[in-house]
């Protein structure tokens, strides 16, 4: 089972407060397996770097070349220099292009692949890992944490290796130059080495809260545009925007803190830096005035000088930049690393023996995971023989909705066991299993596209003329083409644009098309007005013709007909039977619930 994060906004746990080590960075490390496929695009990216960070380091040569020459003391002339010169830049420039153009391939394609495993890692995950992180938190590791990996690609990485090849170059040719003159200016080295270590720390744990804080802010969000209609019922806009301040401002703080840090430490090193250059240009001076070193060497050393600085100065920053790496990489690993319900790669294949029908509850027994020491089914057993239809009963929290659940293997049974045409639910591959199940429920989830792929979702490779016979049995079809655009008009965000019982038929026509051997009914008709409730009754209807039916049952009269009524109370089957025999059952609580709805006024019991 997938384990509890940590509520954002709450102070980072010792997890996220702990430096860099081995683990943390063999870890992040192996985010880079992403690249394999694209290593020689990497290794051509690399080269170029490579021959870009050489002509830079040339630069302070030439300057060197150049003071010769005005100075008499070379045997080329200015004019040939200069051209060498611009050579070396239009090489530069040809090296750079090439460089961030092969960069950018590599990261592009290993991001949509990060992009891609993280997606289809979470559609496959089993519902308790839903159950355990909002949705807002998943969209936020698909957006920001996999971008912040792709400016380490593209970015930190070339950077980090220029600065180390500018450090390492650079200061072999000073030391070539002076070896008085670099032992006095890497005098300055150590503390800011120790500078880096202390402020990176805050820097790490600052930016990995401010990552968390924004993905709270992509939930409130989601949260609001998700249940947009509510917000207008309400008129809480402005409570809304409210919210979403309120978290963006926590992100802003903890984000500010952090540049804090960070401008803090650039500046120090930067102050630490030049200062050590302004005391390089007098070391060096008294040197060129005591014949110890000439002029032109003293500038290129000036000039080499400055690069270092630049590298060290910019270290900092790229090590802030890893340790944000770092923990974006972990919360994407993490995901990764969980184990899906799903073989997203499993190809459905004909059953040996295609699904009956035949269901059994054989003393089932289950909590859920996020409630383990409250029971919900407390021994239930029931049967279903294959096309004939059951209807479950009770009172908010019986148990009725659970039934279903494992049914479908959303969730595992904690004792009992449950069969499907004699087989144990656990032998079943579990797409094969779901495959043969279609759900219509109350509240009908509809995608954002159009009635076409709506229905069509069902059956994915079905025809259209298939989804029309599907939309004609579900009553659907003469709304639908009612429509100017007809099976391609737009439903909008939920079927937004589609009336409840338009929205009803479409569903059943999705499950028409999916031909399930077992049909679960969340009571479809409960919310509809009477003319809409007939034209939903009649398609499901030919629906259950030949189907096994499970029916929760919120309103009494839509279950006259079925062969078996359970009544659940307290996670127990208290009573069964047809509806006849219930209903005269002296002091029965099914008997009690009709004459609550027939005779009180029709109370629904919702689950």
């Amino acid at each position: 089972m997938a384990k509890r994060g940590r509520n954002f906004g709450e102070e980072p746990s010792p997890e996220d407060k702990k430096p860099l080590n081995r683990d943390s960075i063999r870890r992040a490390v192996s985010i880079f397996r992403f690249i394999k496929p694209y290593q020689w695009l990497y290794a051509l990216g690399f080269l170029f770097l490579i021959l870009s960070t050489g002509t830079t380091m040339s630069f302070g040569l030439l300057i060197g070349q150049i003071t010769s020459v005005i100075q008499g003391k070379s045997a080329f002339t200015l004019n040939q220099v200069t051209l060498f010169f611009v050579g070396v830049l239009i090489a530069q420039a040809v090296f750079s292009f090439f460089r961030i153009y092969f960069f950018s391939q590599v990261s592009e394609r290993a991001m949509a692949d990060v992009r891609r495993a993280t997606y289809s890692k979470i559609v496959t995950l089993p519902i308790p890992f839903f159950e355990q992180r909002r949705v807002g938190e998943l969209t936020s590791r698909i957006s920001a944490d996999v971008s912040q990996l792709q400016d380490v690609l593209t970015l930190t990485l070339a950077e980090l290796f220029r600065q180390v090849a500018t450090l390492t170059i650079g200061t072999g040719i000073i030391l070539y130059l002076s070896w008085k003159l670099t032992l006095f200016m890497l005098a300055t080295f150590p503390v800011i080495i120790i500078a880096a270590i202390v402020f990176g720390k805050f820097i790490r744990t600052l930016s990995k809260k401010a990552q968390d804080q924004l993905a709270e802010a992509n939930v409130v969000v989601e949260e609001t545009l998700q249940s947009i209609n509510i917000v207008k019922a309400f008129t809480n806009e402005r409570y809304e925007i409210g919210r979403y301040s309120t978290a963006l401002a926590k992100v802003v703080n903890t984000a500010l803190r952090a540049a804090k840090f960070r401008g803090a430490f650039v500046s120090f090193v930067i102050f630490a830096l030049f200062g050590g250059i302004i005391g390089v240009v007098w070391y060096g001076g008294t040197l060129v005035q005591g014949g110890e070193m000439p002029f032109a060497d003293l500038l290129t050393f000036i000039v080499y000088t400055t690069f270092i600085g630049g590298s060290v100065a910019g270290m900092g920053d790229l090590y802030a930049q890893l340790q944000k790496t770092i923990g974006a990489s972990e919360r994407i690993l993490e995901i990764i690393g969980e184990d899906s319900e799903v073989d997203a790669e499993y190809q459905p294949s004909a059953l040996p023996l295609p699904v009956q029908g035949n269901v059994i509850f054989d003393d089932v027994r289950f909590s859920y995971p996020a409630r383990p020491d409250v029971q919900v089914l407390k021994g239930v057993s029931l049967k279903v023989d294959a096309g004939r239809k059951i209807a479950l009963v009770g009172q908010s929290g019986a148990g009725k909705s659970t039934i279903v659940q494992l049914l479908m293997r959303y969730y595992q049974t904690n004792e009992g066991r449950i069969l499907v045409d004699g087989r144990n639910l656990t032998d079943f591959n579990i797409t094969d299993l779901r495959q043969n199940i279609a759900v219509v429920p109350q509240e009908v989830m509809l995608f954002g596209g159009t009635i076409f792929e709506n229905i069509q979702y069902g059956r994915p490779n079905a025809t259209e003329k298939e989804i029309r016979e599907a939309a004609q049995k579900a009553n659907a079809l003469e709304f639908i083409e009612s429509f100017p655009d007809g099976l391609q008009t737009i439903v909008g965000e939920r079927g937004v644009k589609l009336s409840g019982g338009q929205r009803q038929r479409i569903a059943i026509a999705r499950a028409i098309l999916k031909d399930p051997a077992i049909l679960v009914l969340d009571e479809a008709t409960s919310s509809l007005d009477a003319e809409s409730e007939k034209l939903v009754q009649d398609a499901l209807d030919i629906l259950m013709q030949n189907r096994t039916t499970i029916i929760i049952a919120h309103r009494l009269a839509t279950i006259r007909k079925v062969d078996t009524i359970y009544v659940l109370r307290e996670g127990q089957i208290a009573e069964q039977g047809t509806h006849d025999e219930l209903a005269h059952r002296e002091d029965g609580l099914y008997a009690n619930l009709v004459k609550l709805q027939f005779e009180g006024g029709k109370v629904m019991y919702n689950e």
